[in-house]
């Protein structure tokens, strides 16, 4: 059964517009030497200074790169982007170096203290180094693919048409819509985790009792332990400003939420100037793809923020309790064996099977039942999953030896590119259109 909304937009033959989200993608990999270490080498001279290019970056250690794409109207042009910065960072590191395919990162030396903090700068240095002090360099070490969502404007300019006596300005429906989108996939980001999750062990030093399905997105994951409130953008801030107030965060910017609003760079504002974007940040790295993310994933999320747009909100009051709920399930999930069948099966076919009755119902492209029906066979067969799958190459404890067969492969077919991208090499910086204009050819 479709909202109001939902059914307004259905109405007005709109619904294909609601999966039409601008993506883009972040993924942060580690660069590594022959032998699986993490590398010595410093930021690569070709992809220009790592201070000014917002595209090919690093993220708490040197060695953690950053690739950027701009925003995309479709998956195929997101991924497109994504493979042609991947080339260009390979195809500018030095010899001997590679990347580490994995979420969790490879062996790290006793001594942390002998890590290089990435080099963006006397601020952001200063602020690594007092997070490093607060939580360990182990746990700033993990990697994942962060995908950004924005609604396409003939939404939210339809809705704010049909609805004006409920909102009353374009940034009141944003605001609403985004909301909704988010409080979504928090709720559902158990079934993400059960179905992506990739990251079963830890390499030697960090080592868990059992493989799990995924070590980032359980109690021993990343980061800050810090619960953001999803039932509103002002409770959204609010929250996060409290935290900093009470020097649970040393800033705004350590909010490390499943979902994370995104704007105005200042959070005080950007509740007045309204949501933009969302970006998702629980996904682990795929290591079946070099760029660490998969199409069917992408087209995947775009089907389930449609779903959310399109069907009824949580009820405000009972927002806090269904996501304490959902964020206990993807807590069991992330620590259950990775070939067991989840404790949550049921409810997991439930949801596939409501997407593939919403997906008929919009008429989707084959390509989005295909996803589903893969999907589908994970969560009948846990063997299908990303977690089950490596745990076929755990030696030992560990996925090194797997790691770096595919580190290797991967780095041989991006020098073997004829043409890579290099246009970073002068150190010019790219607006998102030029680098789009760029990246097309």
């Amino acid at each position: 059964m479709f909202s109001r909304i939902g059914q307004t937009i259905y109405e007005n033959e709109a619904v294909a517009k609601t999966s039409n989200f601008t993506v883009g993608l972040e993924i942060e990999m580690q660069r590594i030497d022959g032998s699986g270490q993490l590398s010595q080498e410093p930021y690569p001279a070709g992809i220009g200074d790592e201070q000014t290019n917002p595209w090919i970056t690093n993220d708490f250690l040197e060695t953690m790169s950053e690739t950027v794409t701009p925003s995309a109207k479709h998956s195929l042009d997101a991924i497109h982007y994504l493979y042609r910065l991947n080339n260009c960072l390979r195809s500018a590191l030095a010899p001997g170096e590679m990347l580490w395919p994995l979420s969790m990162p490879p062996r790290l030396p006793k001594d942390k203290r002998t890590l290089v903090l990435a080099k963006m700068g006397p601020k952001k240095e200063a602020y690594l180094q007092e997070w490093a002090k607060r939580h360990g360099y182990s746990q700033g070490t993990p990697c994942g693919a962060h995908i950004s969502l924005g609604i396409d404007q003939h939404v939210i300019e339809l809705v704010l048409e049909k609805f004006s006596s409920q909102f009353a300005d374009e940034r009141a429906v944003r605001n609403y819509l985004y909301t909704v989108v988010a409080q979504g996939f928090v709720r559902y980001r158990w079934l993400l985790t059960y179905l992506f999750g990739a990251s079963l062990v830890a390499e030697k030093g960090a080592e868990l009792a059992r493989p799990v399905r995924s070590i980032r997105q359980s109690r021993y994951g990343f980061g800050t332990k810090f619960t953001g409130d999803y039932r509103s953008l002002a409770a959204y801030v609010d929250r996060i400003e409290e935290g900093v107030k009470q020097g649970i965060l040393m800033s705004d910017y350590e909010f490390h939420g499943p979902v994370r609003f995104k704007g105005h760079p200042d959070l005080k504002k950007l509740a007045n100037n309204g949501v933009e974007y969302l970006e998702l940040r629980m996904l682990d790295l795929d290591p079946s793809s070099a760029v660490g993310i998969r199409t069917g994933t992408l087209r995947f999320v775009r089907l389930l923020a449609s779903y959310f747009i399109m069907h009824p909100a949580m009820r405000e009051g009972e927002v806090e309790s269904l996501l304490a709920r959902a964020d206990a399930m993807n807590m069991a999930i992330a620590e259950e064996s990775p070939t067991a069948p989840s404790h949550y099966q049921s409810t997991a076919l439930a949801m596939i099977r409501h997407l593939e009755h919403y997906a008929s119902q919009i008429q989707l492209r084959p390509e989005y039942l295909e996803v589903l029906d893969d999907l589908e066979e994970r969560i009948v067969n846990p063997a299908n999953t990303p977690s089950a799958r490596l745990l076929a190459y755990v030696k030992d404890g560990s996925l090194e030896e797997y790691a770096l067969r595919r580190a290797r492969r991967y780095q041989q077919a991006a020098l073997g590119m004829l043409h890579p991208f290099r246009g970073f090499e002068e150190g010019w910086v790219y607006t998102a259109d030029e680098l789009r204009a760029a990246l097309a050819w």
